[in-house]
Protein backbone atom coordinates (compact mmCIF):
# COMPACT_ATOMS: atom_id res chain seq x y z
CA UNK A 1 0.00 0.00 0.00
CA UNK A 2 1.52 3.62 -0.58
CA UNK A 3 1.19 5.82 1.96
CA UNK A 4 -0.51 9.36 2.07
CA UNK A 5 2.56 11.25 1.22
CA UNK A 6 3.84 9.48 -1.51
CA UNK A 7 0.45 8.95 -3.60
CA UNK A 8 0.14 12.45 -3.01
CA UNK A 9 3.73 13.10 -4.25
CA UNK A 10 2.68 10.88 -6.93
CA UNK A 11 -0.96 12.81 -7.86
CA UNK A 12 1.37 15.93 -7.99
CA UNK A 13 3.83 14.46 -10.60
CA UNK A 14 1.33 12.93 -13.36
CA UNK A 15 -0.86 16.51 -13.08
CA UNK A 16 2.35 18.46 -13.58
CA UNK A 17 2.49 15.80 -16.87
CA UNK A 18 -0.65 17.03 -18.38
CA UNK A 19 -0.54 18.85 -21.32
CA UNK A 20 -2.02 22.46 -20.81
CA UNK A 21 -4.57 23.98 -23.14
CA UNK A 22 -5.61 27.38 -22.88
CA UNK A 23 -8.44 28.53 -24.98
CA UNK A 24 -10.09 32.70 -24.59
CA UNK A 25 -12.52 33.92 -27.44
CA UNK A 26 -13.76 37.66 -27.84
CA UNK A 27 -15.92 39.83 -30.15
CA UNK A 28 -16.10 43.04 -31.42
CA UNK A 29 -17.90 44.40 -30.67
CA UNK A 30 -20.73 41.96 -28.52
CA UNK A 31 -22.33 40.64 -30.40
CA UNK A 32 -19.65 41.59 -33.45
CA UNK A 33 -17.31 39.08 -35.53
CA UNK A 34 -16.19 36.11 -33.21
CA UNK A 35 -12.24 35.44 -33.03
CA UNK A 36 -10.87 32.46 -31.15
CA UNK A 37 -7.46 31.54 -29.63
CA UNK A 38 -5.62 28.35 -28.12
CA UNK A 39 -2.35 27.62 -26.95
CA UNK A 40 -1.32 24.27 -26.80
CA UNK A 41 2.39 23.34 -25.91
CA UNK A 42 3.73 26.68 -26.68
CA UNK A 43 2.14 27.28 -29.96
CA UNK A 44 -0.73 29.76 -30.48
CA UNK A 45 -3.42 28.98 -32.84
CA UNK A 46 -5.81 32.16 -33.88
CA UNK A 47 -8.62 32.01 -35.82
CA UNK A 48 -10.58 35.63 -36.97
CA UNK A 49 -13.42 35.54 -38.55
CA UNK A 50 -15.10 32.73 -37.02
CA UNK A 51 -18.41 34.23 -37.31
CA UNK A 52 -20.79 36.35 -35.39
CA UNK A 53 -22.09 35.74 -32.16
CA UNK A 54 -21.96 37.20 -28.21
CA UNK A 55 -18.92 37.04 -26.28
CA UNK A 56 -20.00 33.44 -24.31
CA UNK A 57 -21.01 32.21 -28.32
CA UNK A 58 -16.76 33.40 -28.38
CA UNK A 59 -15.75 31.23 -25.08
CA UNK A 60 -17.49 28.12 -26.33
CA UNK A 61 -16.15 28.28 -30.05
CA UNK A 62 -12.42 28.48 -28.74
CA UNK A 63 -13.26 25.81 -26.05
CA UNK A 64 -14.26 23.03 -28.29
CA UNK A 65 -11.33 24.28 -30.65
CA UNK A 66 -9.40 23.49 -28.16
CA UNK A 67 -10.75 19.76 -27.55
CA UNK A 68 -10.15 19.57 -31.07
CA UNK A 69 -6.16 20.34 -31.01
CA UNK A 70 -6.16 18.13 -27.86
CA UNK A 71 -7.18 15.00 -30.13
CA UNK A 72 -4.89 16.26 -32.89
CA UNK A 73 -2.28 16.30 -30.60
CA UNK A 74 -2.93 12.44 -29.65
CA UNK A 75 -2.54 13.46 -25.85
CA UNK A 76 -5.33 12.29 -23.84
CA UNK A 77 -4.32 13.21 -20.39
CA UNK A 78 -4.98 17.47 -20.76
CA UNK A 79 -6.52 20.56 -18.58
CA UNK A 80 -8.46 23.25 -20.33
CA UNK A 81 -8.12 26.07 -18.79
CA UNK A 82 -9.47 29.40 -19.84
CA UNK A 83 -10.64 32.65 -18.24
CA UNK A 84 -14.79 32.52 -18.64
CA UNK A 85 -16.76 31.52 -15.15
CA UNK A 86 -19.52 31.50 -17.66
CA UNK A 87 -17.99 28.61 -20.13
CA UNK A 88 -16.16 26.64 -17.57
CA UNK A 89 -18.80 26.45 -15.69
CA UNK A 90 -21.65 25.61 -17.84
CA UNK A 91 -19.56 23.11 -19.53
CA UNK A 92 -18.22 21.39 -16.03
CA UNK A 93 -22.16 21.04 -15.58
CA UNK A 94 -22.20 23.37 -12.43
CA UNK A 95 -24.42 25.96 -14.41
CA UNK A 96 -27.17 25.43 -16.80
CA UNK A 97 -26.82 27.21 -20.54
CA UNK A 98 -30.12 28.86 -20.92
CA UNK A 99 -29.78 29.70 -24.51
CA UNK A 100 -30.43 27.53 -27.40
CA UNK A 101 -27.24 28.50 -29.15
CA UNK A 102 -25.19 27.81 -25.77
CA UNK A 103 -27.59 24.37 -25.36
CA UNK A 104 -25.48 23.39 -28.82
CA UNK A 105 -22.36 24.68 -27.74
CA UNK A 106 -22.23 22.43 -25.11
CA UNK A 107 -23.88 19.14 -27.02
CA UNK A 108 -20.88 20.00 -29.26
CA UNK A 109 -18.38 19.94 -26.45
CA UNK A 110 -20.00 16.88 -24.83
CA UNK A 111 -20.05 15.13 -28.32
CA UNK A 112 -15.82 15.80 -28.94
CA UNK A 113 -15.57 14.90 -25.30
CA UNK A 114 -17.70 11.57 -25.22
CA UNK A 115 -15.48 8.99 -25.55
CA UNK A 116 -12.49 11.05 -23.20
CA UNK A 117 -14.74 10.84 -20.39
CA UNK A 118 -14.48 13.49 -17.33
CA UNK A 119 -12.76 16.41 -18.95
CA UNK A 120 -10.90 18.53 -16.65
CA UNK A 121 -11.39 22.19 -17.19
CA UNK A 122 -10.06 25.43 -14.96
CA UNK A 123 -10.40 28.66 -14.68
CA UNK A 124 -7.80 31.17 -14.14
CA UNK A 125 -7.55 35.11 -14.21
CA UNK A 126 -7.32 36.68 -17.53
CA UNK A 127 -3.87 37.59 -16.68
CA UNK A 128 -2.83 33.93 -16.50
CA UNK A 129 -4.75 32.72 -19.68
CA UNK A 130 -1.59 32.59 -22.07
CA UNK A 131 -4.32 32.71 -25.43
CA UNK A 132 -6.39 35.60 -24.55
CA UNK A 133 -2.56 37.40 -23.97
CA UNK A 134 -1.86 35.88 -27.60
CA UNK A 135 -4.84 37.22 -28.94
CA UNK A 136 -4.38 40.27 -27.71
CA UNK A 137 -0.88 40.80 -28.85
CA UNK A 138 -1.86 39.32 -32.38
CA UNK A 139 -3.82 43.06 -33.04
Amino acid sequence: MIGLPQATADIARIRSHRLKIYFDGGCRPNPGAIEIAVVARGQAYISRDVGYGTSNDAEWLALIEAVRIALSLGKPDFVLIGDSATVVNQANGLWKCRSADLQNHLRAFRDLTLSLGKVQIRQVKRSQNLAGIALARSH
